[in-house]
């Protein structure tokens, strides 16, 4: 994505080096996987499934995920939202094709038809990639320079899964089954909400890179282009989760009547995610992944605590305040570094890559 929309003639190269790069990632992960599942499974799971469902999820869907995000970067977004559709529209056949053939079918059957409908969609993904903008080529000398930041981005994503989906986890440990079901109905509904701005976080992506590339500065200046009507949704988005809740009880089925008040107090969330993920994306954009990271990661841990403290205590309430809370400071976190960074640059110097100054690749 970084180098592709900096420079779109470099596509056969990244292209390539991605798909190497995932063929030796996979395999290794999928070993791992296996070798694992021998130890902590019960023996009644057959290894040929473990296989089918790690050939599917580590290889062929990431190949379809890769393929999506060459025309990302190529800002031909049709492909993408395309590409994303296929993979799930063929299982969803599969699912049909089996539960209408078997009836009864045996989870090795189920593994075969899943692995069939994600190898046909990323193979039909990786060929219209190959038609439309190139085919691969190897420069595995680019490799090692991307892997430190690569780093970046697994901490980022995982420090992100953690903020965003430890407190159910924690709430279903630390209090009851019921408050983590009231908690997760609420959150779900939240997510839908966010959607509308996650696209939008989605189309400018490669731009955010285009414009880092000239500095932090170009890349902030481009997030406050998009921030105001983005933060104008945020704020419908919160006074219609906030006024209609009580209507979601008619939708979702009355047993979920108590999640209208978890959803009134999670309704400020898309608000916030939505500043957080832009001044974000201004770093990304500019070279500071890692900073972004740290960010992260402190929040993670941060939200992690106060999960620990408020949920014992106030049950699903708890884990809402923390959200409310982890999301603001990231939020502030993010403004922060964004000041420090345009303001005194040189502070920063050493902590990230020449990326963060560069121009085209």
């Amino acid at each position: 994505m970084k180098n592709v929309a900096r420079d779109r003639s470099l596509f056969p190269v990244y292209w390539g080096n991605a798909l190497f790069v995932l063929a030796v990632s996979g395999l290794a992960l999928l070993g791992g996987v296996v070798f694992v599942a021998h130890w902590i499974l019960p023996r009644s799971i057959p290894t040929l499934l473990i296989v089918l469902i790690c050939l599917s999820d580590l290889i062929a869907a990431r190949l379809n995920d890769i393929a999506a995000q060459a025309f990302q970067a190529m800002e031909q977004l049709g492909y993408t939202a395309n590409f994303s559709l296929l993979p799930n529209l063929l299982r969803m056949i599969s699912a049909t094709i089996v539960f209408a053939v078997w009836h009864r079918a045996s989870a090795v059957v189920w593994g075969w038809f899943y692995l069939g409908s994600t190898v046909f969609s990323c193979a039909v993904c990786v060929a219209i990639t190959n038609w439309k903008l190139g085919v691969p080529k190897l420069h595995l000398s680019r490799i090692p320079a991307e892997m430190w930041e690569g780093v970046y981005f697994v901490a980022g994503l995982s420090a992100q899964t953690v903020y965003n989906d430890i407190d159910k986890t924690m709430l279903a440990s630390l209090s009851t089954l019921d408050a983590a079901g009231i908690y997760a109905a609420a959150y779900r509904v939240i997510d839908v909400a966010f959607t509308p701005v996650r696209s939008v976080l989605y189309a400018a992506y490669s731009n955010f890179f285009r414009s880092g590339q000239h500095g932090i500065a170009t890349s902030y200046a481009f997030a406050k282009r998009l921030l105001p009507r983005m933060v104008g949704y945020g704020a419908l988005a919160f006074a219609g989760l906030y006024l209609t809740g009580p209507l979601f009880p008619l939708i979702i089925g009355k047993d979920f009547a108590r999640t209208v008040e978890a959803l009134r107090w999670l309704a400020l969330l898309p608000l916030i995610k939505t500043v957080h993920c832009f001044l974000a994306d201004s770093l990304t954009g500019a070279g500071y992944q890692g900073l972004r990271a740290a960010a992260q990661i402190s929040i993670a841990l941060f939200n992690v605590g106060l999960n620990f403290w408020l949920i014992p205590a106030y049950s699903w309430r708890g884990a809402a305040w923390a959200s409310l809370a982890s999301d603001g400071a990231l939020a502030m976190a993010m403004y922060l570094l964004l000041r420090i960074i345009i303001r005194r640059p040189e502070l920063t110097t050493g902590l990230e890559s020449d990326e963060a100054y560069a121009t085209t690749d």
